[in-house]
């Protein structure tokens, strides 16, 4: 969106525009929150730099500092915009923002970083930004949450602002003189008064928009203004997903606003349901940067927009559930669980769930040896903490970034292959599981196609279950043991001779030769497709 649109949703309650070298009109996509241990990876040559960083307490002079090793990239490679509360007012951070073409935004003071963060992330995965015009009306299928708000201001009068169910601002329209400091608090993500939230919860108003649809309407009380408040339930189930507030401004209400807020709730939770079901757009880069949405990834425009290095080696880590068919719970707390985990192993990392399964990136990973010890603390801290059993397989090195979806497939493959081998093959690599995984294949493609299936041994598995006989185990043990007769009867503990008649009787019902190698080979590959038939659900 162009930063004219990001500062106006944003509001001058919350920001101002100090100073923008190239004007209001520059567009900006991504959003970093950075605090002084970040600045010095954030200005590494090559490396790919978000359109808007948020200054989170860094000084003046580093600040400036900063900039000056920003000036050293090319033009196309540099921020747009920095918010910051510090260096806004200083003539050298302005100066060192106009020869590099920043733009400055100054954050006020009393705001919390992690309040406007999200505001602007969303504000950033919108599909398609609020229009002003005065055509546009409640039931337009783009609106988002802010464009919503300023609908409902323009047709109700008065200040909106959208909350969330735990009272966090989602969204709110533009404001003016007269806004109170309940509401200005809100936007800067402070709580409300204490006073005045104890009288609201006095007065029942908390509960009535939680158990009702109605309008409440919450007269003036101290020095907060008249306001008018609606729950916003889930269509379906009537979970309580958040409210509408509306402050009256310097005319009274518009006649039919509390109409109007009815029908604003029903819009807003069909948006608040969509966003919550539906990924954002970094969710949506990075599937496709894992190869979930097909082919054709524009990988360098993926890796600028999500701030990672297009080359270098990287690390694929793939993670399956096992057990019984996981839960939409189980799916959830896995990927939540992994983008913790893997932040705090590397500011770099990406997370995301394609499926019943979770994949892991790490850019410019350093060592094998330690992702592969990562992972495999990480197996078991997740099922120490969360009873969350999986099983995870790691593709490394891969080359750069475009190499990734493939990789991906390749995870796939090896996780396809070990789950009948779990717990064994609790953490593996494509390398340790080469072998498995190819055997496994051919395994499948043998019981996928009944003509390649050996009638011979229906007569042996026919004769087990009749006789309750154990042909096919001794068969089995003897193959594992490279046909030494005293190991294969060590492990069934029976006597060798027992071995060897049980021996001669699976030749004579199946008439193959155990002498022969081609029949051996033969007998070992129709076993081992029996087994894994029979051990998959």
């Amino acid at each position: 969106m162009a930063l004219r649109d990001l500062v106006g949703a944003l509001g001058t309650t919350l920001v101002e525009l100090i100073h923008a070298p190239l004007g209001d009109e520059v567009l900006v996509r991504s959003v970093a929150l950075v605090d002084s241990s970040d600045l010095a990876s954030e200005t590494v040559a090559n490396a790919p730099m978000s359109d808007i960083y948020l200054q989170v307490g860094i000084a003046e002079a580093e600040a400036v500092r900063w900039l000056g090793e920003v000036e050293s990239r090319a033009p196309g490679q540099r921020p747009r915009v920095v918010l910051t509360k510090t260096a806004a007012e200083s003539d050298a951070f302005q100066q060192a923002a106009a020869r590099v073409g920043v733009a400055v935004v100054a954050v006020h003071p009393r705001a919390r970083w992690d309040h406007v963060y999200p505001l602007i992330r969303r504000m950033l995965d919108r599909t398609d930004r609020a229009r002003d015009s005065a055509d546009q009306d409640l039931l337009g299928a783009d609106t988002d949450l802010f464009g919503l708000a300023q609908i409902i201001a323009q047709n109700a009068g008065g200040m909106v602002s959208i909350e969330d169910a735990r009272s966090h601002v989602l969204a709110y329209s533009a404001s003016n003189e007269a806004a109170d400091r309940m509401r200005i608090q809100s936007i800067l993500g402070r709580e409300g008064p204490r006073d005045y939230l104890r009288i609201l919860q006095q007065w029942g108003v908390f509960d009535r928009l939680r158990q009702t649809d109605e309008v409440i309407d919450v007269p003036a009380q101290l020095d907060i203004k008249h306001r008018l408040a609606v729950g916003i339930r889930r269509p379906g189930d009537d979970s309580v997903l958040g409210s509408i507030w509306l402050q009256e401004g310097e005319q009274p209400f518009k006649p039919g606003a509390a109409e109007v807020l009815r029908g604003a709730s029903a819009i807003a939770a069909r948006i608040i349901t969509r966003s919550l079901d539906a990924p954002s757009t970094e969710a949506l880069l990075i599937q496709r940067l894992f190869g979930a949405h097909g082919d054709g990834v524009d990988v360098p425009s993926v890796a600028g927009a999500l701030g990672i290095p297009v080359t270098g080696p990287a690390a694929v880590i793939g993670f399956a559930l096992t057990g019984d068919t996981p839960t939409a719970r189980d799916r959830d707390t896995l990927g939540s669980a992994l983008r913790l985990r893997a932040g705090a192993f590397r500011r770099d990392s990406l997370a995301t769930r394609i499926g019943d399964r979770a994949y892991i990136l790490l850019p410019r990973y350093q060592s094998a040896r330690a992702v592969t010890a990562w992972t495999r603390q990480l197996v078991e801290q997740l099922e120490s903490a969360s009873a969350l059993i999986l099983r995870a397989a790691i593709a490394i090195p891969v080359p750069d970034l475009a190499a990734v979806a493939r990789a991906r497939l390749e995870v796939d493959r090896v996780l396809d292959s070990t789950a009948t081998t779990f717990p064994r093959d609790r953490v593996t690599t494509l390398a340790e599981s080469r072998t498995a995984v190819l055997l496994g294949e051919i395994l499948d493609l043998i019981a996928a196609r009944p003509e390649l299936h050996d009638p011979r041994l229906t007569a042996l598995f026919d004769y087990d279950t009749s006789h309750a006989a154990q042909l096919e185990d001794t068969l089995t043990h003897y193959l594992r043991h490279h046909g030494d007769v005293r190991a294969a009867a060590t492990a069934l503990n029976i006597h060798p001779n027992t071995l060897r008649y049980r021996l001669r009787r699976a030749q004579d019902i199946t008439g193959i030769d155990l002498d022969d190698p081609a029949d051996r080979l033969l007998l070992e590959l129709q076993l081992s497709r029996h087994r894994r038939t029979v051990a998959r659900p």
